[in-house]
């Protein structure tokens, strides 16, 4: 079938972004789902710092490729094969399947999925190949999902079903922004009785664990250099708000700190405001040659800890339907993560915007 996406040509193309426009609209082709995989049409999606990263060089990925990753749609039609979702159900698109037979998917979210990395990275589905063509020649898939589109054929391993109550824009976000901030917490830190909670990086991810925070009743902190971004977390319940050098200056630590902007200065800054016995979760992806600089041995001597969570340590399957639960009884109002809804056509502005820190979730919706 034809559809319409947002293809990225190009990496690190010099900004703006809206001038050098690395990403174009065009219409692709698109192949028959095949066992296991569903077309999806897409209602909603979110420009995610993980779409941003590929766009800047700072995640290679092969080219041409159809971005996307954080999205809702519905179901309309399902490939050969018994299967558990029919024609009509919503799905929330994850951009990490989980193969169900590895060492990773045995680790109950704590390290990823072997076989989906490998799939992700090639920029092809969880079974093999790709099933998007351009001009006859194929486009590569961005984390299985390739959601910057009309439709997307995806692995039945990439979706989680939800109802029809749960609206677009907050079915898009629970796929990545609250995964992936709401599991820094809830399976990476695990706080405990008391442990206030410091979220460093106020982006949509950052700002999706403030709302889990306060979801469990915790005090939380929040730190960013923006200040509209630490209004909002106050607006979202947060106890204190600071920028990176208030905490310094002030001596101001945390026994769980949450570090999800993705750049060396937030990280260090996270670890120093780490209490004694204390964990820094980074949720993070700075460049891969980036290095930071810490002291092992206020490690040592403070008893802390330092863990890596990617996409929250989540099994999507097992914990979209409690941020829903969370969702329907008000705890969790992931709506207030939304800065923007766009057209397609806007990739590229939105892109900048992203870069340049104005933005926490923009939606791209499609008629």
């Amino acid at each position: 079938m034809k559809i319409r996406g947002a293809v990225l040509e190009r990496i690190a193309a010099p900004v703006p972004f809206a001038e050098s426009a690395p990403i174009t609209i065009c219409e692709l082709d698109l192949a028959e789902p095949g066992p296991g995989e569903l077309l999806v049409r897409i209602e909603a999606a979110g420009l995610c710092h993980s779409d941003l990263s590929v766009v800047d060089g700072n995640r290679v990925r092969p080219v041409p490729m159809l971005l996307g990753h954080e999205a809702a749609g519905r179901v309309e039609a399902v490939g050969p094969g018994d299967g558990d979702i029919a024609v009509g159900q919503r799905v929330v698109m994850t951009f990490l399947p989980r193969c169900g037979e590895c060492a990773g998917c045995a680790s109950e979210g704590r390290t990823p999925c072997g076989p989906g990395s490998l799939a992700n990275n090639a920029g092809e589905l969880l079974n093999g190949g790709r099933r998007l063509r351009r001009d006859g020649a194929e486009v590569h898939h961005h984390l299985g999902v390739s959601a910057f589109a009309t439709h997307a054929v995806v692995d039945r391993r990439s979706v989680v079903p939800v109802d029809d109550d749960v609206p677009l824009e907050v079915a898009a976000v629970l796929g990545c922004a609250v995964l992936t901030g709401g599991g820094a917490l809830l399976n990476s830190a695990k706080p405990g009785p008391g442990d206030r909670i410091m979220v460093v990086g106020l982006g949509g991810v950052g700002m999706a664990a403030v709302l889990v925070g306060v979801s469990l009743g915790r005090e939380v902190i929040a730190v960013d250099t923006v200040a509209e971004k630490l209004t909002l977390a106050t607006e979202l319940g947060a106890a204190a708000v600071h920028t990176p050098g208030e905490l310094a200056d002030r001596g101001i630590q945390a026994e769980v700190v949450i570090e999800a902007a993705g750049n060396i200065p937030a990280f260090e800054t996270a670890v120093a405001a780490t209490a004694a016995g204390g964990t820094t979760v980074t949720v993070g992806l700075p460049a891969p040659d980036a290095r930071a600089s810490i002291s092992p041995l206020t490690l040592v001597a403070q008893g802390r800890t330092i863990v890596g969570s990617y996409l929250g340590s989540a099994v999507p399957a097992r914990d979209i339907p409690e941020y829903v639960r969370m969702w329907r009884a008000g705890r969790l109002p992931v709506e207030r993560l939304v800065s923007a809804h766009i057209g397609l056509d806007r990739i590229n502005h939105a892109m900048d915007e992203l870069a340049a820190g104005h933005a926490l979730r923009q939606i791209i919706v499609f008629d």
